[in-house]
């Protein structure tokens, strides 16, 4: 890489006590993929919260609990006090619910043979008919069983009227009763479980809560961040020592937490195998009759894809290799895995299946002149892009010249950074959260609930969660193009899900791969790492600094220092142009270790607003899987109001405790999709075993102008991008499609 910059004494360790390493977090406090570990006993924190906290992780088995206080009076967070209008995390989660009722009512009108499954042998055979069994064939989860036909929409229409008016915010959902809240209340009491967990527990499980509660206290585990072990010191503590491992409101409660769990690393599904060996970890006696009972209930789905047909080839060679000679005996293909999933991810794979179809068979082959990006948007419905940062350019340019056709055309992204970064040529992009929750400005939608577009292109596509991608997907009008771009090197979707990946794997459609280099000696480096290289790269303008330090109190001590004065001074970014990354949340160098710095040095104050001060940089998550970085302006009784780029938000004062972080270092996920013209990136001695290739190709790639590498893990940086590659999700998405449409010669 480049020169290394004078080494300065070691500080100490400042700001937060020593933690774990961030490859020994526990918890929520996980990225997904730091660590080694696979299935359902891995945990992630991308998804829930600015860092992913259990914000119910006081729970003790024996009902103890060390509950936050929330913000105070003097804090601007007024008890009482409450905003008229929805928040944008409102807005969004309001939204998308609407949505799914709307997939889910689509789906449950359908008629149609089982779609997945429907060649079941052994096993997976049993599960599916003890689950028909039991319900009679009326099982609320059915219709995800079923193969759905293509949804048939009205025709985008052929002119392209004036859309102003966004459709109206939807209605503010109810908060759970008061009188189910204080008998949920009654019964944690009964249980020693924290009061505080009365209204997540009541919101999780509808108006007969308590009651439900109390005839299987397992249910608790529907509440985030409580763990297994409280629920049984839970469990015991209402039905009394009898209650055993192998109770099945206990087993199948757990089978449920564990897919749970495993989305949080990605994963749509799990193999039954893995399932059920996360089930003996938790002292379950039969796991297998464990998982056959949670089938049978329908608290979980069971599938097991088709097996893809042989190719043509393939058997014209073994006619070949018949004649004159016998041929060896074929080995035979494995059996597909049975998997495990749960309803909401299985339904919103079939449905973003389903819609992706759809937009391939509806759209109407045009010849656009123009590059090879612009000819196969005009020739297809869906078409993928691939490429770096400077490749960005394209799939803008594509929707500048289909406005000058007379189509109706939007960009999407990932994040507010990323449609700054645009400059002029993204002045009308929107994100992807804003785009669904119909918080920004962008196309109306019909009484179906689709856009009026022609043609939709999303930046930073691998950043979208199979959830997500259905929704937009769902959203869009029968013969409009879709094209989906970004870097498939990058870490994957915070959410559930790989939809870019599994879409580029089902060669399904068109791909263009982008010749567009990254300029300079940065595009340098990352193309490197993006083919397991970490090579030497000539910097002559210091757009790449590494600083060896020699344990996690000099990383800190060493970070704060370039953030503060040698980037600012040396290279002219000022600090608030700085972003700092680590590779955890925990740890002596992970985010709240260095935040804790930063801040003492950068903005110190008493932290008076629930713990922040006007000028403090935070990372808030108004809903799980998106991060938004901004600046603290002031408190009043609604909440903490931000500047985040150009827009104001409030965080409502119920959401400061569990959705804000300070923001001046951010893991790789959290930066996902957005750039800064300098990045401090920090590899402590103890992040080692979290670093992967596209951890450390997500990182670096981050900054435009300058990259200073706070080093302390020795030679696991190069190992990591040699060998390092991510831990695979398992999804179904993939071979959905190849099932819908015949895939593509290469």
């Amino acid at each position: 890489m480049a020169g290394d910059e004078a080494r300065t004494g070691a500080d100490g360790e400042t700001g937060a006590d020593r933690e774990s390493g961030a490859d020994e977090e526990t918890g929520a406090d996980r990225e997904s993929g730091a660590t080694g570990e696979t299935g359902a006993d891995r945990e992630s924190g991308a998804t829930d919260g600015p860092e992913a906290e259990e914000p119910h992780a006081g729970v003790a088995a024996d009902g103890g609990t060390a509950d936050g206080a929330e913000p105070g009076a003097d804090g601007g967070t007024a008890d009482g006090g409450s905003s008229g209008d929805l928040s944008d995390a409102q807005v969004e989660l309001a939204a998308q619910r609407e949505l799914r009722a709307k997939i889910a009512a689509r789906k449950a009108e359908k008629d149609g043979p089982l779609a997945s499954g429907a060649k079941l042998s052994g096993t997976a055979a049993d599960l599916l008919a003890a689950v028909r069994a039991v319900e009679g064939g009326a099982a609320s989860g059915s219709s995800l069983y079923e193969a759905p036909e293509p949804a048939t929409r009205r025709p985008a229409a052929e002119a392209a009227p004036e859309m102003t008016v966004r459709p109206p915010a939807p209605e503010r959902p109810a908060a759970p009763a008061p009188g189910t809240t204080a008998a949920v209340r009654e019964v944690l009491a009964e249980g020693g479980a924290p009061e505080s967990l009365a209204v997540p527990v009541a919101a999780a499980l509808g108006e007969g809560a308590a009651a439900v509660l109390r005839e299987d206290p397992w249910q608790l585990l529907t509440v985030a961040g409580v763990k297994p072990e409280q629920a049984d010191g839970f469990a015991r503590a209402l039905l009394g020592p009898a209650t055993g491992p192998g109770d099945p409101r206990r087993t199948v409660a757990l089978t449920v937490w564990l897919l749970e769990r495993a989305a949080l690393q990605g994963h749509t599904a799990l193999e039954i195998q893995a399932v059920r060996a996360g089930l003996a970890g938790h002292a379950v006696p039969d796991p297998e009759e464990a998982v056959e009972t949670a089938v049978s209930e329908a608290a979980v789905l069971v599938f097991q894809e088709e097996e893809t047909a042989q190719d043509p080839e393939d058997d014209e060679l073994d006619e070949d290799a018949g004649e004159g000679a016998a041929a060896p005996a074929a080995e035979p293909e494995p059996a597909a895995p049975v998997l495990l999933g749960l309803d909401r991810y299985a339904l919103a794979e079939e449905s973003l299946a389903d819609g992706l179809a759809r937009l391939v068979r509806t759209a109407t082959a045009d010849t656009w002149e123009g590059g090879e990006l612009e000819r196969a948007a005009g020739a297809h419905g869906l078409v993928l892009h691939t490429g770096g940062e400077a490749s960005r350019a394209e799939p803008v340019a594509l929707a500048a010249a289909a406005r000058a056709r007379g189509l109706r055309t939007l960009v999407a992204v990932h994040a507010d950074a990323g449609r700054r970064a645009l400059g002029t040529t993204g002045a009308d992009a929107v994100t992807v959260g804003a785009l669904l929750s119909g918080a920004a400005a962008g196309p109306g939608r019909d009484e179906d609930g689709a856009f009026a577009l022609d043609l939709l292109v999303v930046l930073d596509a691998p950043q979208l969660d199979v959830e997500t991608g259905a929704m937009l997907v769902e959203s869009l009008p029968d013969g409009c193009r879709l094209v989906l771009s970004g870097d498939p090197e990058v870490l994957g979707a915070p959410g559930a899900g790989r939809v870019f990946t599994d879409v580029l794997a089902a060669r399904v459609c068109p791909r263009v791969a982008s010749r567009v280099p990254d300029p300079g000696p940065l595009g340098e480096l990352v193309s490197g790492i993006g083919v397991g290289e970490l090579n030497q790269v000539e910097a002559p303008g210091k757009e790449i600094v590494i600083v060896p330090v020699r344990d996690a109190g000099e990383a800190v001590h060493r970070t704060v220092q370039l953030v503060a004065d040698s980037v600012p001074r040396a290279i002219g970014v000022p600090s608030e142009q700085t972003q700092v990354v680590t590779v955890g949340h925990g740890g002596s160098a992970g985010t709240r270790a260095l935040n804790a710095a930063l801040k003492q040095r950068l903005n110190p104050g008493p932290g008076r607003f629930g713990g922040y001060d006007p000028g403090d940089r935070v990372a808030y998550a108004p809903v799980p899987g998106r991060t938004v970085t901004g600046t603290v302006l002031s408190a009043d009784p609604e909440g903490l109001r931000l500047r985040c780029g150009d827009d104001e938000l409030l965080v409502p004062r119920d959401r400061v405790e569990p959705a804000l972080r300070h923001g001046w270092a951010l893991t790789a996920h959290q930066a996902a999709g957005a750039r800064w013209p300098a990045v401090v990136v920090v590899l402590p001695g103890d992040a080692a075993g979290g670093l992967s290739r596209p951890w450390v190709y997500t990182a670096f790639g981050r900054a435009e102008r300058h990259l200073s590498v706070v080093h302390g893990v020795d030679q696991a940086l190069a190992r990591a991008v040699a060998e390092g590659v991510a831990p695979e999700r398992t999804t179904r998405l993939r071979p959905l499609l190849e099932g819908l449409l015949a895939p593509e010669e290469p």
